[in-house]
């Protein structure tokens, strides 16, 4: 019980600074996840946070935490950032900037990337239609066992098969 309680008090003290540096810093909260983003870090932990941060409607957080991992080549943030273009989340609703995110993952050699760009492709979302290429990049996230990409192989590449409840009018040819 006292070994409890004394951790619990160390857990809970404020982060001191003193001239060796800061003592018990803040780790694991949005903001030092968010300081240490605008610091240039990355890393798996800091690069996944940006989930959290989105899934509880800090959008623009998530964006800023994301794109800076998706510039440093974290293929999961390209996706993500994709994910937010595309719906307009914690920005404008960019379709080009999302299909973007989503060929640069795919060419890093992301199955999802490679699955979303080829959908992207197929639909001519964001990038001029391409349903030769489109459907090679579903093909290629299918081999390396995808299963949305190999149920969109198996259904004659109809996006309705793995968006049913798709907004149709965001995909609608423009011209």
């Amino acid at each position: 019980m006292i070994r409890a309680t004394a951790l619990a008090l160390l857990l809970a003290t404020p982060a001191l600074a003193d001239e060796y540096g800061t003592l018990n810093p803040d780790e694991m909260t949005w903001g030092s996840m968010l300081e240490r983003a605008e610091r240039g870090e990355t890393g798996m932990v800091l690069c996944a946070s940006g989930y959290m941060l989105t899934k509880s409607g800090k959008h623009a957080a998530a964006r800023a935490l994301f794109e800076n991992c998706a510039n440093q080549g974290w293929t999961g943030a390209m996706t993500w950032m994709s994910q937010l273009d595309n719906n307009g989340l914690g920005g404008e609703y960019n379709p080009d900037a999302a299909a973007e995110w989503d060929r640069r993952a795919a060419e890093a050699g992301d199955p999802v990337g490679q699955f979303n760009h080829g959908l992207d492709l197929l639909r001519g979302h964001g990038i001029a239609r391409d349903e030769a290429r489109g459907r090679a990049l579903v093909d290629m996230a299918a081999a390396q066992g995808l299963d949305v990409a190999q149920r969109l192989a198996a259904a004659d590449y109809d996006p309705a098969e793995v968006t049913p409840d798709a907004d149709d009018w965001k995909y609608a040819p423009a011209f």
